[in-house]
């Protein structure tokens, strides 16, 4: 039973994970009462947004060829590791604590992680036409989320 991942699905779910997270940074906005707070998880989600534009940019620009499984896996590992971030890791079917800020920003830095791990995969499943070097500066883009959120935790929690 094949799961026959080509770049076109994997850039379908770096989309699904970025739209998870903008959603999630806009729940999160909308349960903190700080102004302040409010506005930088709207910025996150609104980097999220971004994100996404991108990897519907990337798959937009897909020559037909490359909508054919690009990577050679006989054992499907790659390809059943990236599903399962996609599915249940990222952003997605997480029990993050939204009650307070400190919840919120840990919450974001574990599924920001996760969306590199993520990333770091995809990189390995799509060939060197399918926008690798995109995918790297989403990566840093995703490392920054986190030096964002860790700086904001350390300021919230002391």
């Amino acid at each position: 039973m094949g799961l026959g991942f080509n770049a076109d699905e994997i850039f379908e779910m770096a989309e699904q994970i970025e739209r998870n997270g903008a959603a999630y940074y806009r729940e999160a906005a909308a349960s903190v009462t700080n102004a302040d707070d409010k506005t930088f998880l709207v910025e996150l989600a609104d980097m999220e947004d971004g994100h996404g534009v991108t990897f519907a940019d990337l798959r937009k620009n897909l020559a037909s060829d490359e909508k054919e499984t690009v990577t050679f896996d006989p054992e499907e590992e790659s390809a059943q590791y990236l599903k399962a971030l996609a599915d249940t890791r990222v952003f997605y079917q997480k029990d993050i604590d939204l009650s307070s800020m400190t919840g919120i920003l840990k919450g974001a830095i574990t599924a920001e992680k996760d969306s590199i791990v993520f990333y770091l995969g995809m990189k390995d499943m799509v060939g060197g036409t399918h926008g690798k070097n995109r995918i790297d500066a989403i990566i840093k883009e995703e490392m920054k989320h986190i030096k964002l959120l860790s700086s904001r935790l350390m300021a919230t929690t002391k």
